[in-house]
């Protein structure tokens, strides 16, 4: 076996490992939270924390009624701003950030997560813009 066989196994052995790990993360993730038709998401708002992870730009531009802004780049270092007794609704301009979120939030002792299915682009309830 020559060392260009090699690489080309080594290459295929990481490319495989890199798809198990985000196949498992991406499961995880949607295990994490509970994913909400908007009908349902909007019932209960008053009485949840509404976050949506999006930059402040975007949550700027629309948001949904109440929702309070934690961008995701910023969830880890504020997560103290968060009840753990209370339930938390999370939304994005899609899901992908919500999955994650919902794993850190886990992580850090939450229980009751929920995220909206479709995202924010899905949304066709009661909206606030800022700008």
């Amino acid at each position: 076996m020559d060392i260009n066989q090699i690489i080309v196994i080594l290459l295929i052995l990481l490319v495989v490992g890199a798809l198990i790990y985000f196949a498992v993360q991406y499961y995880r993730g949607s295990k994490a939270a509970v994913r909400l038709e908007p009908d349902e998401f909007s019932k209960d708002l008053r009485r949840v924390q509404l976050v949506d992870l999006r930059e402040k730009d975007d949550y700027d531009s629309g948001h949904i009624l109440g929702a309070r802004n934690i961008p995701m780049t910023q969830l880890k270092m504020r997560i103290e701003e968060m009840r753990r007794d209370k339930p938390v609704y999370l939304y994005e301009e899609g899901e992908t950030l919500t999955r994650r979120a919902a794993l850190t939030l886990q992580k850090e002792g939450f229980s009751k997560i929920y995220r909206l299915k479709g995202g924010y682009k899905g949304w066709e309830g009661r909206i606030k813009r800022n700008k």
